[in-house]
């Protein structure tokens, strides 16, 4: 009977978190990451995204840790309505030994106080090693299939053994390959190749290694890589600052490509606002002359897109914004 009591409270419990679940949880993509089986050595690191998905600023007073070999960073204190940030999690497996579970308690007081709990975990492993410990692809171009390899080591008995490999992205393929299985060691090769309709940016991945040792299922294989847009846009919002009626301002704006191209149309321009293209030639970068005539009193936002001929990602979009004083 004690036993029946002791899982319905077990049971109620964990139960709690989710009843308590506030608008500031709701916020989070995920509130937890679990590394899995890590060699001990690397830090470790997982940014937790939020997005503001109510009608006010958020503010991120405070952030701290329930232990020291966790530090956790908010890319942006003051979030606005509609935007999102990272709060940037780091795990240094040096400082432990074993299964270790970390809470970051976030605490906002805008648009009312409110506390979100989010915690990492991992197991550090002194009987596997990753060298390197990470496959980093660097800053790679749109279309490349770039490779990289590393080497995974089981210490401490040949009975180790890899029975799959898996990635939590379909743009990453691993192949897995024994190269070592002698004595107290067991190593294998695994070589990640990326997929050339990735798509672009910077982003970051984990390849898992499924073993037979129980007490070690998953070792985890983080990946990195930026891969470079077909076009970018800079400055992506366009201050015209304070214009008075009936005068004229102009701003400039560079539009790169990874290739030649031609800007072939501009969307959303008008007499008000105009924009000229100072390099009309099939170039890889393009100078855009960005004018405002002061027309009527009150704040202009303007949304830009740029058309090119390019075949992939041929279209991207900047904003203009100024304030028209009498």
């Amino acid at each position: 009977m004690f036993r029946h009591c002791t899982a319905f409270l077990v049971g109620l419990c964990l139960a709690g978190p989710l009843q308590a679940a506030t608008w500031a949880d709701a916020m989070f993509e995920e509130l937890s990451k679990d590394f899995g089986s890590v060699p001990r050595g690397p830090t470790l690191s997982h940014p937790f995204r939020l997005t503001n998905n109510t009608k006010a600023p958020v503010h991120i007073s405070g952030i701290r840790v329930s232990c020291g070999c966790v530090t956790a960073v908010a890319q942006s204190g003051l979030i606005p309505p509609g935007q999102s940030t990272v709060i940037s999690v780091s795990m240094d497996t040096q400082r432990f030994s074993g299964v270790k579970t970390v809470t970051i308690y976030v605490h906002l007081d805008q648009p009312q106080s409110e506390e979100v709990r989010i915690w990492v975990q991992a197991n550090s492993r002194d009987d596997v090693t990753v060298t390197p410990d990470a496959i980093h692809f660097g800053q790679v171009k749109r279309s490349a299939c770039p490779s990289g390899t590393v080497t995974v080591t089981f210490l401490g008995g040949g009975q180790w053994q890899v029975t799959g490999t898996h990635c939590d992205s379909n743009y990453v393929k691993p192949v897995l390959k024994e190269v070592t299985r002698g004595g107290a060691e067991v190593s294998y090769q695994l070589t990640a190749t990326l997929r050339n309709d990735a798509p672009a940016g910077k982003w970051f991945t984990d390849i898992w290694l499924k073993t037979n040792n129980p007490m070690t299922p998953r070792i985890r294989v983080p990946l990195t890589v930026e891969i470079e847009s077909a076009l970018t846009v800079s400055p992506a919002i366009v201050d015209l600052g304070s214009v008075k009626v009936g005068a004229q301002t102009e701003r400039r704006v560079i539009v790169r490509g990874v290739r030649p191209f031609k800007i072939t149309d501009v969307h959303g321009a008008d007499a008000q606002l105009k924009v000229r293209d100072t390099t009309p030639d099939n170039k890889p970068l393009h100078v855009l002359a960005v004018t405002l005539q002061g027309d009527k009193p009150g704040d202009m936002t303007r949304s830009l897109r740029i058309l090119t001929d390019l075949k992939d990602e041929s279209e991207i979009e900047f904003v203009a914004k100024a304030q028209i004083v009498p």
